[in-house]
């Protein structure tokens, strides 16, 4: 069985949601508290190359930060 992890924030409703899921379903997945263990340059890069996205994709649209600041900004 492949392990499986999950990149958790703790104050996301969504986070938690699925969290939930997986225990209550059996996994017992390791967690990665992304905010305060920040991926590397080269584990994010191997991370999108696992989903096959781009760093754009990975980017939450509706956060007020990403509004303010990012919107019509080009990524690469």
């Amino acid at each position: 069985m492949a392990t499986i992890t999950i990149y958790h924030n703790p104050r996301c409703s969504k986070s938690r949601e699925t969290l939930k899921l997986l225990e209550e379903n059996g996994v017992k997945p390791g967690i990665i508290e992304y905010l305060s263990e920040t991926p590397t340059f080269q584990e994010m890069k191997k991370l999108l190359m696992k989903l096959n996205m781009k760093p754009a994709e990975l980017l939450r649209k509706t956060e007020k930060l990403y509004i303010a600041k990012y919107k019509n900004k080009k990524f690469n």
